[in-house]
């Protein structure tokens, strides 16, 4: 778990992915044939074979923000998002402020309880009405930070019990998966191809891109998922639950599974024992909603990992269903070459 714990809480929004591009390169160089890095960003690692042609997708990038405002006076910081924030969420909070000259540590901040009237106190909160204390006159922080520099969320990578939590597991869980999955990888017959996506957050970009360029058969995004197993959610809306196992999608808002695919990866769990669960997402997406339409069409499918709170600082997933995920994975990469893509 080291290397998911580095992943976590190494910092790296749409567009900033350096810290994590470099935490990939290192864990997947010495497994792989080939790696480089595309003019986009995307991290692409080449592990040879005859076919077909495969790509891996798990996006690196995290949900954050971009300083957009900073108060001459006070030093008080305005932020805009950078992927979907639940503000409820980021109250009392800490941030880095990554700038030209190090990080600055800072604290989401709103107005007391105490203070507000009857009607501020029935309002759910916004981002308009948050801002960021880096504890420096408006002076200091305007000679420290400058509009345009990168703020993530602070929070340490925690085992408790059979789980994990941390910040960015949405996707760090992914790529997690993919390296792992590359190291254990065996015999192969499939031409593979493990892509750190970027920009994932803001429009599947990375995935668009790199697809594009390796013109893949078939397409596997690795992906969290929704875990509703909470008090107050019913079952039929909890769309997948922490330790039965890893998801197979059969659809999103982004992109709908190929058949064949996904009965392929269904009997393989099945044949090795692996416990799985069906997931159908009703909003949001992932990679293979881009790598699916690259060039002629792309057969595509997600293996998911379930995380409870995710886009929180606090997203939670089963260490077995990790586990699962990249049993699943390495399964399929040694025999994805008898699937079936005819529809």
């Amino acid at each position: 778990m080291e290397i998911l714990k580095q992943l976590s809480e190494a910092p790296g929004i749409p567009g900033r992915e350096e810290a994590i591009r470099v935490i990939v390169r290192e864990a997947l160089e010495a497994h792989v044939d080939g790696i480089e890095v595309d003019r986009l960003g995307n991290v692409i690692a080449h592990k040879k074979g005859k076919g077909p042609k495969v790509v891996v997708a798990a996006h690196m990038d995290e949900i954050g923000f971009l300083v957009s405002h900073i108060d001459e006076e006070t030093g008080f910081l305005r932020i805009a998002p950078v992927g979907g924030f639940d503000p409820r969420t980021l109250i009392a909070h800490r941030v880095m402020v990554h700038t030209r000259n190090g990080g600055l540590c800072g604290l989401i901040g709103t107005k007391p309880v105490h203070v507000l009237t009857d009607e501020e106190r029935k309002k759910v909160p916004e981002m308009k009405d948050l801002f960021v204390d880096i504890g420096l006159a408006g002076k200091d922080a305007k000679e420290r930070v400058r509009v345009g520099d990168p703020v993530t969320l602070v929070q340490t990578f925690e085992e408790i019990g059979e789980l994990v939590t941390g910040k960015a597991l949405d996707d760090r869980l992914g790529v997690y998966v993919a390296i792992e999955a590359a190291r254990r990888l065996g015999k192969h017959q499939a031409d593979i191809y493990f892509v750190a996506t970027v920009q994932e957050e803001v429009g599947l970009r990375g995935a668009r891109t790199s697809a594009f360029a390796v013109a893949p058969d078939i397409g596997v995004a690795l992906d969290s998922t929704i875990a509703c197993d909470i008090p107050g959610v019913s079952a039929h809306e909890q769309v997948t639950r922490l330790g039965k196992g890893v998801a197979i999608k059969l659809k999103d808002s982004a992109s709908i599974s190929h058949t064949g695919l996904v009965q392929f990866l269904i009997n393989l769990a099945e044949e090795r024992s692996i416990q799985y669960q069906l997931e159908i997402l009703p909003r949001g997406g992932t990679d293979a909603g881009a790598i699916q339409p690259a060039r002629e069409g792309v057969a595509v499918v997600t293996i998911s990992v379930p995380a409870r709170y995710v886009h929180t600082v606090v997203e939670t997933s089963h260490k077995a269903d990790i586990e699962a995920a990249i049993n699943l994975l390495v399964a399929f990469l040694e025999t994805c070459h008898e699937a079936d893509l005819r529809l």
